[in-house]
């Protein structure tokens, strides 16, 4: 019998391919036929060739000329959950936003969308949270994507790698995410670098580069000199116009603290001396600070107080949690920061509770859980004048600031309203004010403040000049007589009223609160005055 009687073709094309083949001919009482398999029409490859080249050129084209294709939210997100690890997903990502091939936004921002926070006029309240890009890599290609505000950070002094891995973990099943970083940092000097590179790319008109200042995990906890040197630095470059404080993150040792009363006021008085010494022809940069979810009432009061006193301009509501609502992902139990749908109602009771105590010239921004217009309608409502996201930006991929818009001018056109109308509104609603009667006393206490810091000066030159008199006995006759002549030297009835209008002033209440001169814990603060000080 022969081979080619009982072999199927196809085992006979490989076997006349290889070493065993050749060895079997030889034992054959007939040669090997080798069969080749049909010839396919040219016309045929040809055309599956071009339709290959067709679809893969259709796919590029969704890929890059529009975020909004369905690719970038059901096929690129999932497949990448699914076969990279979280952090090594993440930097694919900032690397692919930070070459040429970032896809763009391509839509069109509707009117009722603009959103005003102090003198700056964005196309849009949507923006990116601190956190994706830590160390500016990316910007450009952020903003292309349609986030009208982008925070990056956050940065710190010295480079840090954070803490060890794994550190950033999904729940899919929540839609959320927990993050232990630990602000890794590529340090203050590459950033820097980047920045100024980026001069000849600057933002379109209206949006907004905040740069998110952290401190080294080796600095000392009490320490606010890293807070003071990032504002230094990145408070001259131009395109910054916001320096965000965050005092929040709960994954670097001891940082929270300074969200207490006594250190939080330290810190805050001291950046905004930092920023308002900044030598600069433009606008100098607004502060913010950024706060946990997970401060209770009082210590909101607090945060709220220490922005009003300190000339701080702004405030984000809020960091990540260390709170664990109910979850359904296996990884809910890994320590960190939660982020996501489930931190949506904690960031929101925290805004609200804030709203109540800050005036309306101080606007905050809302940030937790926000995935949908819908929700960014919630923070609205309870009086954030713009809003911020992450974790959903990572669950359904680069189109999301558009698909966040969309959503929200359909919500806004459904009440006829516009973005700017219904924040004005909730502010008018809920922002604290200060009574009428505290403000005449206020106004009392500033001409009041004058007053005894003008006679304070008076008597300080008066004495001055006796002092002269006294080491000096050839000085002219009659020169410190001329305190009398003066008036710097007070009779008993007006040091009288002055002692009266100090004690008073150190004893009025100065808030709802609160009394002038005494802080949270009952101890008596520096309240003296100009007078007081002089006879001390």
């Amino acid at each position: 019998m022969s081979l080619r009687s009982t072999t199927p073709p196809v085992l006979r094309t490989i076997l006349s391919k290889n070493t065993i083949s050749r060895r079997l001919a030889s034992t054959l009482d007939s040669p090997l036929v080798v069969l080749r398999p049909p010839r396919v029409d040219n016309r045929i490859s040809s055309a599956l060739k071009v339709s290959a080249l067709v679809l893969g050129t259709s796919l590029f084209v969704a890929y890059y000329y529009d975020s909004r294709s369905a690719i970038h939210q059901y096929v690129v997100p999932p497949l990448m959950r699914a076969t990279l690890d979280p952090e090594v997903a993440h930097r694919l990502a900032v690397r692919v936003l930070g070459s040429r091939f970032a896809p763009r936004d391509r839509g069109e921002n509707e009117d009722i969308l603009k959103c005003t926070i102090w003198d700056l006029e964005m196309p849009s309240p949507i923006g990116l949270a601190a956190g994706f890009d830590k160390d500016g890599e990316a910007i450009d290609g952020l903003f292309g994507l349609g986030f009208d505000w982008v925070e990056i950070g956050s940065v710190t002094p010295k480079a840090q790698k954070g803490n060890p891995k794994p550190r950033v973990f999904t729940l899919p099943d929540d839609n959320a995410m927990i993050n232990r970083y630990g602000f890794p940092s590529q340090g203050h000097s590459l950033m820097l670098a980047r920045l100024r590179s980026r001069r000849n790319f600057p933002s379109e008109s209206g949006q907004v580069l905040a740069v998110n200042l952290g401190k080294n995990k080796s600095s000392p906890p009490d320490s606010i000199d890293d807070y003071l040197l990032g504002v230094r630095r990145f408070g001259s470059i131009p395109d910054v116009k916001v320096l965000v404080i965050n005092v929040s993150s709960p994954n670097t040792p001891g940082l929270r603290g300074l969200q207490n009363r006594g250190m939080l006021e330290e810190l805050l008085e001291g950046v905004c001396k930092e920023r308002d010494a900044l030598d600069l022809r433009g606008p100098k940069p607004k502060i913010v600070l950024k706060i946990a979810p997970d401060l209770d009432e009082l210590a909101i009061q607090d945060v709220a107080e220490a922005v009003r006193e300190s000339g701080v301009d702004g405030v984000i509501v809020s960091n990540t949690t260390i709170q664990r609502p109910k979850l359904l992902s296996t990884s809910s139990n890994e320590i960190g920061g939660l982020s996501g749908p489930p931190l949506h109602s904690l960031s929101l009771k925290a805004l609200k509770t804030l709203r109540a105590h800050l005036p309306a010239d101080i606007p905050i921004i809302g940030c937790g859980g926000i995935s949908t217009g819908a929700d960014a309608l919630d923070f609205a409502r309870a009086g954030a004048t713009s809003v911020q996201l992450y974790t959903s930006f990572g669950y359904t991929g680069v189109g999301t600031a558009r698909r966040i818009k969309d959503e929200l001018a359909s919500e806004l056109s459904k009440l006829n309203t516009t973005w700017s109308k219904l924040v004005d509104e909730s502010i008018k609603t809920h922002a604290w004010v200060r009574p009428r009667g505290q403000q005449a006393l206020d106004a009392g206490e500033r001409e009041i403040r004058a007053m005894l810091d003008g006679l304070g000066k008076q008597m300080a030159v008066g004495d001055n000049l006796a002092a002269l008199e006294d080491r000096d006995p050839d000085s002219p006759k009659g020169v410190g007589s001329v305190r009398i002549g003066l008036g710097l030297k007070l009779d008993s009835a007006t040091a009288r009223l002055a002692e009266q209008a100090e004690a008073a002033l150190a004893a009025r209440p100065h808030d709802e609160n609160n009394a002038l001169g005494h802080d949270q814990r009952g101890s008596l603060t520096d309240s003296t005055g100009p007078l007081e000080k002089r006879r001390a």
